[in-house]
């Protein structure tokens, strides 16, 4: 059986609009919508639905509502049409036999949050100490009936007062550290406040259950954007900033705006457009991404227009490509994002910038285009190599293939050869345009690998295994004294080491956590945008300390072997060029080989090994 409460939180969730017009094409008429009668095979719209209520057929005389419509146009029992609209709404909905009935576990949390959540609201205009917090929403032209509409709140500055309050209402210190609203170290004697002094924005589940929050620091102060810690309620990589207003409106439109933060959420709602939503300060993850696959085919996205914002627009449109969505990008005049957007042009401007919106990699040819990355050999190689790892993720077949014809023709390069290429191992460049994140989904090669593996492609497995498994050892060496000696972070990010330049993605992540989090962040800090495996090796790493006194050598060495490693990786790519070119494009790759080989030398690595050419 299902219990009552998930039927009745199932009947209250489902959008009763969306799920008939899946099967009835149907028409605003009033306060309801009309079209023709399924049951009966109408012709005329004399079927009504009324949203949040139930249907009638004023011909026939069928009505009901939602789980009465699924059972007979289905033919399902009631369970299974109580299953089957719950997954359309979002809710995971479970049998249970009348032992097993009881609270959910998670209920003191929900609880607990949805408290706190009102306690920082009454904050936010009650405390004079607030007064940053309210300033910053009025220049963000967040007035209070929309702070409220949204649940704004302020957390102040003290240790204790929201410690106490909570806990004169019952709430014990165990379960404010659940949550995460408390944190203790180990070093200290007494739990103290995870938010201080931000202005704080509740973070809900699709049920709109208050699950976390996420606090912007006012004023300096890193980070500038805090989460809640992970907990039984709270899983970042599995929620959506907005997602439980949303729904409804996307299953109506068939359509999801994708925005980098809360703000952006707030001012396009705001304006009239309700289906946006924003991931939780991190790049898009694959839980993320399936959850918008469940709620829409048509993703738009609305990420600002400087270089970071392109990153993240392209990390996400090959996410959501390898979930099978259809993506759109929407561009944004240079230095506007949502927010400023539909301050300037409202709702019908957003409408006609998401009518003008292209195919995603459409967009991203167009930015190598005009950046003239189709003007000579070399750049058109690399051009290729931004867009090979988008169509090798693309989930949706019609798609890949209308992608390869597309590079085939801006490119001038033949599909046989492009389908060859896609075929061997994929090659993973520094990229501002596109840096992929995530491998292809169906089991195929990723394209995270770094490029020098090319260089590889004749060794024996063994060999190849052997010599990743050294390099993977060389960066872990690298990290661990990183992470203890936080001053060499810097100099080294600015040898132009990034996440791209590890064989290991999760060293990656790691290494651009700590340059993002910055020298005084704490281990906290750095964690916070960290997956779950990543802050485990972090911890690692911070419990082995030996050898620091020689760590400014060991990094020095280690950061020469990386650089050795991509410059070999460009001779590499190098050797495969020179084939195809003629006359000073030729001449052009043998001098830029030339170079790398003196450049190579100065690290003092073997000039010769890995090289295709002899030495003269």
């Amino acid at each position: 059986m299902i219990p009552d409460d998930v039927v009745e939180r199932v009947r209250q969730e489902a959008d009763i609009v969306s799920i008939v017009g899946e099967f009835v094409k149907l028409k605003r008429s009033g306060a309801s919508f009309r079209g023709p009668c399924p049951f009966h095979s109408g012709k005329h719209d004399n079927f009504a639905v009324t949203p949040g209520g139930g249907y009638v057929c004023f011909v026939c005389g069928e009505k009901g509502d939602t789980f009465t419509f699924v059972q007979k146009r289905l033919g399902l029992d009631f369970v299974e049409a109580v299953k089957w609209v719950g997954e359309k709404s979002g809710i995971e909905v479970r049998e249970v036999s009348r032992r097993s009935e009881g609270p959910d576990p998670r209920e003191p949390l929900w609880e607990l949050n949805a408290t706190a959540a009102a306690y920082f609201s009454r904050q936010l205009w009650d405390s004079e100490a607030a007064g940053p917090a309210r300033r910053y929403l009025e220049s963000r032209h967040i007035d209070r009936q929309a702070a409220e509409r949204f649940g704004l709140g302020y957390s102040p500055r003290d240790a204790g007062s929201m410690r106490a309050y909570l806990g004169g209402l019952g709430f014990e210190d165990s379960r404010q550290l659940a949550a995460g609203l408390l944190v203790r170290r180990d070093e200290e004697a007494e739990p103290r406040p995870r938010f201080r002094d931000r202005l704080m924005f509740p973070i809900a589940d699709q049920a709109g259950r208050v699950v976390g929050f996420g606090g912007r620091v006012l004023g300096s102060g890193e980070p500038k954007y805090l989460n809640s810690a992970e907990s039984d309620v709270f899983t970042k990589r599995t929620l959506l900033y907005g997602l439980h207003w949303a729904k409804g409106a996307v299953r109506r439109s068939g359509r999801l705006l994708l925005v980098e933060g809360y703000v952006d959420v707030i001012r396009v709602m705001l304006s009239g457009i309700d289906e946006v939503v924003a991931p939780l300060g991190t790049a898009l993850t694959e839980g993320q991404t399936a959850l918008v696959r469940k709620f829409a085919k048509t993703v738009y996205l609305l990420y600002d227009s400087d270089p970071a914002g392109l990153k993240a627009t392209f990390r996400a449109g090959d996410a959501l490509l390898a979930e099978g969505v259809n993506v759109r990008v929407v561009s944004l005049p240079e230095g506007d994002d949502p927010d400023t957007f539909v301050a300037k042009s409202g709702s019908a401007g957003l409408e006609r910038a998401i009518e003008a919106s292209v195919d995603v990699f459409d967009r991203k040819v167009q930015i190598l285009e005009r950046a003239g990355y189709f003007a000579d050999l070399r750049r058109k190689r690399d051009a290729l190599d931004k867009l090979l790892p988008t169509i090798r993720v693309t989930a949706d077949r019609l798609m890949r293939d209308l992608y390869v014809a597309r590079t085939s023709e801006v490119a001038g390069v033949s599909r046989e050869l492009l389908e060859r290429e896609l075929e061997t191992l994929p090659a993973a460049q520094p990229n501002a345009v596109e840096p992929p994140e995530t491998g292809d989904p169906r089991g195929g090669p990723d394209p995270r690998r770094p490029r020098g593996a090319r260089a590889d492609r004749g060794a024996r497995p063994g060999a190849r295994g052997a010599r990743q498994a050294r390099d993977e050892r060389g960066e872990r060496e690298l990290l661990r004294m990183l992470v203890h000696l936080r001053r060499y972070v810097e100099p080294v990010a600015e040898r132009e080491i990034g996440a791209e330049s590890f064989v290991n993605p999760m060293h990656g992540r790691i290494f651009d956590a700590l340059a993002t989090a910055g020298i005084d962040a704490t281990p906290e800090m750095v964690a916070e945008e960290l997956e779950p495996a990543d802050v485990a090796l972090l911890q690692e790493l911070l419990g082995e300390s030996g050898g620091l006194d020689r760590g400014e050598e060991t990094i020095t060495g280690a950061v020469n072997v990386l650089l050795a490693r991509k410059k070999l990786a460009d001779v590499a790519q190098i050797d495969r060029d020179l084939p195809l070119a003629e006359g000073e494009g030729k001449d052009d790759l043998i001098h830029d080989k030339e170079r790398l080989v003196r450049e190579l030398g100065a690290l003092g690595q073997p000039l010769w090994k890995g090289f295709n050419s002899p030495r003269p």
